[in-house]
């Protein structure tokens, strides 16, 4: 649990709050986020934001919780999770590649890494947020996958680990320095093809 935003409670005005967060984190990053400008983009008052969110931090962990939330899930309700490993390994790396290449998973991620010395909780509550999540949904398909006898792991979070890295050869790191800031489909096919064939020639049975 992100102790971050462990007890955050949601009332009428939740999402309206964390949307206009979510505005202005992504066009300020989290040092030139302002209270004032968080509010008036939410379209509340300090006072209303204050109930929600004691500081700028936990707003901003819930934030990227939430999106981590909604695009796992989302991922979930898109793949057909009794398919082949094949094909379920092709959709999940499609879905994490557009996310972590997607203008908020950038900015995200160049957040926490920028105010990780400072804020080392940020780091943690991405983490949490991120990576985790993906380790847990990684983690059940594969015990799923290896009791039908498709797939041969004994250390679930470590091939989770593995696959989700496979799933950034090239791209992130030339999107992460600017060096390329969009890819074709051909492109993202090529780490797509490259992840899931690596992947399996170490785990399938």
């Amino acid at each position: 649990m992100n102790l971050m935003t462990e007890g955050i409670k949601k009332g009428r005005k939740y999402a309206q709050v964390l949307e206009g967060a979510r505005q202005v984190f992504m066009s300020d990053g989290f040092e030139g986020a302002s209270v004032d400008n968080i509010s008036k983009s939410a379209g509340v008052s300090k006072a209303t934001l204050y109930s929600y969110f004691p500081d700028k931090k936990s707003l901003f962990s819930e934030v990227a919780r939430v999106e981590c939330n909604r695009q796992a899930d989302a991922a979930l309700d898109n793949i057909d999770m009794s398919a082949s490993p094949e094909r379920v390994l092709r959709a999940a790396a499609g879905h994490m590649i557009n996310f972590f290449s997607s203008d908020f998973g950038q900015r995200i991620f160049r957040i926490c890494v920028a105010e990780s010395d400072r804020f080392p909780e940020l780091g943690a509550a991405f983490y949490a947020s991120g990576p985790t999540i993906v380790k847990e949904k990684f983690g059940m398909y594969f015990r799923q996958a290896v009791a039908e006898g498709k797939l041969t792991i004994d250390d679930y979070d470590l091939a989770a680990c593995q696959f989700a890295e496979l799933c950034k050869a090239d791209i992130f790191l030339r999107q992460v320095f600017g060096i390329q800031r969009e890819f074709s489909q051909k492109e993202i096919d090529r780490v797509i093809d490259g992840a899931v064939e690596t992947f399996l020639a170490r785990y399938a049975t």
